[in-house]
């Protein structure tokens, strides 16, 4: 029961980190999230230590977790190592992909319609970017269902969520939604490459696209 109970606060602070709601230096406390989520403190010290193994929180003794800061240097570095990482990826997605998974991953595209503007309400740019940010979590892990590879998908979800994490708490709300215009057709760039079986071509535009979200999440420090 605490180990559920854990999962439930893992998941839910995470995609809170993701949506940038806690901010980078602000405590989370132990007390208020025992309070909102109803549960005793060992299910919410689980939850901290499996995010401070994900490298999105620091544990603070005794008194709850911070979100972690990362140096520029750092993210830079991490995002040259992700790009390189899902660029192979999508290699073997070019190699191995059938038909049926062609189409599947033409049918994410077509389900999320890209917005050249995201309009002047707080409400709606959050809501946009989060609808994006699950969209996209989609397609790149179809991408990874193509890969075939048990031990590349463990690897890569935790880089995907590294990089949620330094996009999510560096943009104002909704500022990532600005590019999802330009995300979008990199994304039809990659599809076409796989659907081709162009490992080569494939490689290349995941390269590039990973890069390019790596400097979006530089910028927005």
């Amino acid at each position: 029961m605490s180990s559920s109970l854990a999962g439930r606060v893992y998941e839910d602070v995470k995609v809170g980190l993701f949506r940038g709601d806690y901010p980078v230096g602000k405590r989370l406390s132990i007390e208020a999230l025992r309070t909102r989520f109803g549960v005793s403190k060992q299910p919410i010290s689980e939850a901290f230590r499996l995010l401070a193994a994900d490298g999105l929180v620091e544990i603070l003794p005794r008194s709850g977790c911070v979100p972690r800061s990362y140096s520029r240097q750092e993210i830079e570095d991490f995002f040259a190592v992700f790009a390189s990482f899902e660029a192979s990826t999508t290699q073997l997605a070019a190699r191995r992909r059938t038909p049926e998974q062609v189409e599947s991953l033409r049918r994410i595209l077509s389900s999320h319609s890209p917005e050249a503007t995201v309009g002047n309400s707080p409400d709606h740019a959050a809501k946009r970017a989060d609808e994006y940010r699950l969209h996209n979590r989609e397609f790149h892990l179809t991408i990874l269902e193509m890969a075939q590879s048990h031990v590349v998908t463990a690897v890569s979800r935790r880089m995907m969520d590294l990089s949620d994490y330094l996009i999510g708490t560096g943009a104002e709300e909704g500022r990532f939604v600005f590019h999802e215009v330009e995300r979008h057709d990199e994304h039809e760039a990659i599809v076409e490459a796989i659907q081709a079986q162009d490992e080569e071509l494939a490689r290349r535009f995941m390269f590039a696209h990973i890069s390019r979200a790596g400097q979006f999440a530089i910028a927005v420090q």
